[in-house]
């Protein structure tokens, strides 16, 4: 399922946020077109498997990622952060700031790929940072957590939602209704919340690809 690793750079960073230091796992490869950070969804962390895939996908296509820890072992206790967007979205822009500082990345446009309630993470760090996001995609995720923020958001935006994930399905469609960037919202029929069925998360990852070059291309030509 995974794609052979076809990185220039490919190592284990430490982010400092606040009082905690969080772990990621950042892979450039050679002449990157730019750098997508992961936001995952609750209960799970940079080691996920769907996230790791989608990952391996945008590093073939010449996209560098960095998965990392939203929260610290301890922290992901305490399931009142698991939801706390702002926490969250927070830990995303410590994140971002590191990319930026970094010498190997800090001249790379910067993406964000959020799942579940990681999407709504990604989607508040884009509507507060300084920084330039230039591409947003949501994978089954919950971008209705972010409120009035919808309308605020400038980054480019995808949607992708399965068709059987009944409920998240009608949030994103209302929440694709509130976005006033450029947008788009792509629903894989047969799916369900975590993308299981055969075929499924592999159009996650090529659709996502497919965005990310698509604005990265963009800023390149700027």
């Amino acid at each position: 399922m995974f794609n052979k690793p076809n990185s220039e750079l490919h190592e284990l960073i430490f982010i400092k946020a606040g009082p905690v230091q969080l772990e990621g796992m950042l892979e450039i490869p050679k002449d990157a077109k730019g750098v997508v950070l992961f936001a995952h969804g609750s209960g799970s962390s940079r080691h996920s498997k769907r996230n790791k895939y989608v990952a391996s996908v945008l590093g073939a296509s010449g996209i560098g990622t960095l998965l990392f820890d939203l929260l610290t072992v301890k922290e992901a206790e305490d399931r009142a952060n698991v939801f706390n967007i702002d926490m969250l979205a927070q830990r995303l822009l410590y994140a971002t700031e590191w990319i930026i500082n970094n010498p190997e990345t800090k001249n790379l446009p910067i993406g964000y790929f959020g799942a579940s309630t990681g999407a709504a993470a990604a989607i508040k760090a884009a509507v507060i940072t300084s920084s330039n996001i230039r591409a947003i995609v949501s994978r089954g995720g919950r971008p209705d957590m972010v409120g009035s923020a919808l309308q605020k958001v400038k980054s480019p935006t995808l949607l992708i939602v399965g068709g059987n994930d009944f409920g998240v399905l009608e949030l994103n469609m209302e929440a694709y209704n509130e976005l006033r960037c450029e947008k788009d919202i792509k629903i894989i029929p047969g799916a369900t919340h975590l993308f299981e069925e055969p075929g499924t998360l592999e159009e996650v990852a090529r659709l996502a690809s497919d965005w990310f070059l698509k604005q990265f291309k963009k800023s390149a030509n700027f």
